[in-house]
């Protein structure tokens, strides 16, 4: 007892000493789980919203990265157009291949690649026995023909002299009378048959048809021959007139008029030029190229000028408006026809189709289809379509 009594003082007295808790009000707590709640709130909604901003920039990005990088610069003035060169295809006056009309073997030929030929000369002879044999058997079938015909004649003749007096009858005469008619008919047959022949035989010899060059022979002695155009005997053409044909565009069309002058220049005769004389187009254009046919005649006296060979036509014309100038790199080939590449809105790609003047090879003039203030693209890609989006750089490097 006296030790619990002592005890219970200083049990006491320590009780006495610890700080009193007081209890949280209700308020408090509902204000401090509020204040945690929207400060995760404020943290979760700041998230998201970063998440949401990286997204869009992530997403501007990418369409920037899939837009093409152009470069753009505008077209640069040039002098105004009044002349141009065209290519030409050059083409004899006539030229014709040479066949056989009738079947044989050769047996002789007198002119080579090269030979110069006057219209009616000789260029070979063909040998045709069995056609000879036909001449001759219809030449003896005519002669059967004429006999049976004068028999006819005389007898129908003689009936028709007999009917009036009552000699013959009228029946016998009618039959010597269409007799006569029938053999009549079989000589112009046969006469017709021989000639046929006749005109086969004459096809023997082969004659130039016109003034003109040899350019191939096809052909050589003992060759089996065939009529028709299955096989090319020679080839013959007329060069003391040549044919240039070019084809001219679209916006110079107006232009051609039959009768004018124009120079002609050929890579093999440096230094030389030819005067030709614009003598027909095809009064068309052509809708796959948008360019019209002219023909343009040239002399060739002296045989300088060959066939076949390409000339360049050079077109004088009156000085239209000044031409605009951009690298030949910014042309674009397709099946449209020539374009350009054009940026508008300032990132929207746009095709125009023009048309050029002179083209140096590093440059070339644009007669129609540009505007001096547009932003021509300077190396457009081959993907590049009308209404692309693309990503525009300066010719100088800044965006």
């Amino acid at each position: 007892m006296s030790n619990s009594s002592s005890q219970n003082p200083h049990h006491e007295h320590e009780q006495a000493g610890m700080p009193e808790v007081k209890p949280i009000a209700p308020r408090t707590a509902v204000v401090g789980v509020v204040l945690v709640l929207v400060l995760a709130g404020v943290v979760a909604a700041i998230g998201i919203l970063s998440r949401m901003h990286a997204d869009t920039v992530l997403a501007q990005r990418t369409d920037e990265l899939a837009a093409p990088t152009v470069t753009v610069a505008p077209p640069q003035p040039g002098k105004p157009v009044d002349n141009y060169v065209l290519p030409g295809n050059v083409t004899a006056w006539t030229d014709s291949p040479i066949y056989a009309r009738t079947d044989g073997y050769l047996t002789h030929w007198y002119y080579d690649i090269g030979a110069r030929v006057k219209k009616g000369a000789l260029l070979a002879v063909i040998a045709t026995p069995e056609l000879d044999k036909q001449v001759a058997q219809a030449q003896a079938d005519l002669a059967t023909a004429r006999a049976t015909a004068n028999n006819a004649h005389i007898q129908a003749e003689r009936y028709s002299g007999l009917v009036n007096s009552n000699a013959v009858s009228q029946q016998d005469t009618d039959t010597y009378v269409n007799q006569a008619a029938a053999t009549a008919a079989a000589v112009r047959s046969a006469q017709a048959n021989l000639q046929r022949l006749l005109q086969l035989q004459s096809f023997e010899k082969i004659y130039a048809p016109f003034d003109g060059v040899v350019t191939a022979r096809t052909v050589d002695i003992g060759q089996l021959i065939n009529q028709g155009a299955g096989a090319e005997l020679f080839h013959l053409q007329a060069i003391q007139t040549l044919r240039v044909y070019t084809n001219v565009p679209q916006a110079f069309a107006p232009q051609m008029k039959r009768g004018m002058k124009v120079t002609l220049t050929f890579p093999e005769h440096v230094g030389k030029t030819y005067e030709g004389t614009l003598v027909r187009t095809a009064d068309a254009i052509d809708p796959a190229s948008r360019t019209l046919l002219v023909e343009v005649d040239v002399p060739n006296r002296n045989g300088e000028l060959m066939p076949g060979s390409l000339a360049q036509v050079h077109f004088k014309t009156p000085p239209a408006a000044p031409a605009l100038i951009v690298p030949s790199e910014a042309l674009i080939f397709r099946r449209q026809g020539l374009q350009i590449g054009t940026v508008v809105h300032g990132n929207i790609a746009h095709l125009v189709p023009i048309t050029i003047g002179q083209d140096d090879g590093a440059t070339v003039q644009i007669v129609t289809g540009l505007n001096p203030g547009d932003q021509v693209i300077q190396d457009p890609p081959d993907s590049l379509i009308e209404g692309q989006k693309v990503r525009v750089v300066s010719a100088e490097g800044g965006k």
